[in-house]
């Protein structure tokens, strides 16, 4: 379903991007869909040459590398187009990195910020959905009945919106509401909990795990002790797996992290850490079940 400028303005619009490596400048796909009345009414998705290096990290979540994207047009060329949807609108995105990662699109190629008003649809899910274990992109794909592609930007950013929409059916909250800033704080908060003890077997027996944390994973720390593995405070030289939780393993706040730094660090020097997502980590663990 291609934009039309002549389409209805869309009641909100929502976009996901994927990156090529940790700089959140490396956008290499987007995506955008807007949606009226509770339904979609426009999508877009093109890739995009970030005129930066690959990650073979970023490659394995995205399946893009080089060679996709060789011959296709730079942010910079991008920017007006993206300026319309954009634009002065409510904006949704799942969590704050692509937020970020536009910005600094914008930054590295000298251009203007695109002004929107931000929604952010992982506090949305929470105040909708406090019970869920994870509010996670592809979990709540799967709680309300979704189809879903993780990390291609437009069935990420297809479900986001839809993940909007459920939810305004759920609360009866409308956008305003959504956008009123009263709300934003009701946000379900685990209070810190004690790391759990391993079982003394399992697929990840022996295993020494540390975590770089996210609110819409709570349920990882004992997942993993679950399965034998031992869980850290932090990256040091016996930790032998990094789990990045969340949907972006690189986010602003992941690339800076002292642990994600050190563990690089450490398997650079012929150490034995691997790092993997979230999502890897419970391939692994449902595979020995």
């Amino acid at each position: 379903m291609p934009f039309s400028p002549a389409a209805a303005a869309p009641d909100f619009v929502v976009i996901d991007v994927e990156t090529a490596c940790h700089r959140a400048s490396s956008i290499c796909q987007i995506g955008i869909v807007g949606f009226a009345g509770g339904r979609e009414v426009f999508a877009y998705e093109t890739l995009v040459n970030p005129q930066d290096a690959f990650s073979p990290f970023s490659t394995r979540l995205h399946g893009i590398g080089p060679q996709h994207v060789a011959d296709q047009p730079s942010f910079p060329r991008l920017y007006g187009t993206l300026l319309e949807h954009l634009g002065g609108r409510v904006t949704v995105a799942h969590s704050n990195f692509d937020q970020g990662a536009l910005s600094a699109a914008c930054r590295i190629a000298g251009l203007p910020m695109i002004r929107s008003r931000w929604l952010d649809s992982v506090k949305v899910a929470r105040h909708a959905w406090p019970d869920l274990p994870t509010h996670r992109l592809n979990a709540l794909a799967s709680h309300l009945d979704l189809e879903h592609k993780h990390h291609d930007a437009l069935s990420d950013a297809r479900v986001a919106g839809w993940v909007v929409v459920r939810a305004m059916e759920t609360t009866g909250l409308d956008l305003a509401g959504y956008l009123a800033a009263p709300w934003r704080g009701q946000t379900s908060r685990g209070s810190r909990k004690p790391r759990p003890r391993p079982a003394a077997e399992g697929p990840l027996a022996g295993e020494k795990v540390a975590i770089i944390a996210s609110p819409h994973d709570t349920d990882l720390p004992a997942r993993i002790a679950a399965a034998g593995g031992r869980v850290m405070a932090g990256v040091g030289r016996t930790t032998t797996l990094l789990v990045i939780a969340g949907d972006r393993p690189f986010s602003s706040g992941v690339r800076v992290s002292a642990d994600f730094l050190k563990a690089e660090a450490l398997a650079a020097d012929g150490g034995s850490i691997s790092i993997v997502t979230a999502d890897e980590l419970r391939d692994r663990i449902a595979a020995a079940a």
